[in-house]
């Protein structure tokens, strides 16, 4: 007696517990990968727009056509040498450092104009009370830091207090600040320029070895010795060693990198720059975190002071000015938005070495120096069109 097909699925469907499935036989052909399922959620992104998307595309482009320029322009005239590299790389440094806190500011939505001022008036902190009231040196890189943060902590605390743009309570700063300085430095020193700071420096053990010179001449000695850099005529190698303002720089980059990109508070200073009102709809706290930014950004202005003052050896109530602008441009070139919510410490890193390079390169060329601002210039208004072709292009999908 024969049974159809359905029948005998029937019968065994009854034998079977309640919780068995059948097993499908395996179609896949032996020493085959097993095909994984496809989830409809997941959009496979193309390298060239993964490349689109990253805030530090337009800088790199544009450092690379800068060494270009005057690799042509400037290629024999000693520029690369080493103590060339030196030079523009310090001046890249001393930018950098404030760049990176601008651009940490920025990505939350949030400007500091009183940077520049601050960097003169952290200076007149350090110089007055060593040098009118007898303090040991560390004591007033200490009073210097700690005074330039608080304010930093004021201007966000006023920020996040009133409502108002941060435009206008930095710009209030900006010319306060720059006032006290001139103040000060006239009142004690009779002039704007306070001298004799870098040898109190070098005389303390501690302010000398962290801020002011070089570091590992050893290792530059060593290779005058051998040949792989130049010598003077007296024998001594013709760097002396490595300028710490470019150890400085890669410390504060790197840790604000390592913040920016790792750590939940990076997360939140990318949310809260997007859309505060949204991330403090989510838990985030909003005003501790554009507060902290607004200390971050004193303290690296703080540190291009103390910096700038060890080496210079002396202080003055014009130092910092204009830095303000050119720290939001070398954030802007390297791809940070005016708008908040995007960009990259990477990108201000190759913001201010474009401005190095820049600034000494012109110095090597025939090109007049009074062009060195309408490049500037022109190179922030490319960089602002670009980031916005990049970004419509990202946020459309096309």
């Amino acid at each position: 007696m024969s049974t159809t097909t359905s029948d005998m699925a029937m019968t065994l469907a009854k034998t079977l517990p309640s919780n068995a499935t059948l097993k499908q036989p395996n179609t896949t052909p032996p020493g085959a990968n097993p095909a994984t399922p496809s989830d409809e959620r997941v959009r496979r992104i193309s390298p060239w727009r993964a490349l689109l998307n990253r805030p530090e595309l337009g800088s790199i482009a544009a450092t690379i056509l800068v060494f270009v320029f005057f690799g042509v322009f400037a290629g024999d005239s000693g520029m690369f040498n080493l103590d060339g590299i030196m030079n523009w790389s310090q001046v890249a440094a001393y930018l950098g450092i404030i760049a990176v806190g601008a651009c940490m500011l920025m990505i939350a939505g949030e400007f500091d104009l009183s940077l520049g001022s601050m960097i003169g008036f952290a200076g007149m902190m350090l110089a007055v009370p060593s040098m009118f009231f007898g303090w040991p040196m560390w004591l007033a890189v200490l009073f210097a830091f700690g005074g330039c943060m608080a304010l930093g902590w004021l201007n966000g605390y006023l920020v996040m207090r009133t409502k108002l743009p941060s435009f206008i309570v930095t710009l209030a700063f900006m010319f306060i600040l720059r006032g006290l300085t001139i103040v000060l430095s006239t009142q004690f020193a009779g002039s704007t320029i306070v001298s004799g700071v870098g040898d109190k420096i070098a005389q303390d053990p501690v302010t000398h070895a962290l801020f002011q010179g070089t570091t590992l001449q050893g290792l530059f000695a060593w290779l005058a010795q051998v040949g792989v850099i130049d010598k003077l005529p007296s024998g001594e190698p013709v760097v002396a060693g490595l300028p710490k303002v470019l150890l400085w720089w890669a410390l504060v980059a790197c840790s604000a990198g390592f913040i920016l990109s790792k750590t939940r508070f990076g997360n939140w200073i990318f949310t809260v720059g997007g859309d505060a009102n949204a991330a403090k709809n989510v838990g985030v706290p909003v005003r501790r975190v554009k507060i902290s930014l607004f200390v971050f950004t004193a303290f690296c202005a703080c540190l291009f002071a103390v910096l700038q003052v060890s080496d210079v050896g002396s202080a003055a109530s014009d130092r910092g000015l204009q830095k303000e602008f050119e720290a939001i441009i070398a954030a802007v070139i390297g791809g940070a938005l005016l708008t908040g919510g995007y960009g990259s410490i990477l990108g201000a890193c190759f913001g201010a070495l474009i401005f190095g390079v820049v600034q000494i390169g012109i110095s090597y060329t025939n090109v007049n120096s009074d062009w060195y601002r309408v490049v500037l210039g022109a190179m922030l208004l490319l960089a602002v069109l670009f980031n916005h072709y990049i970004r419509s292009r990202a946020t459309t999908g096309k």
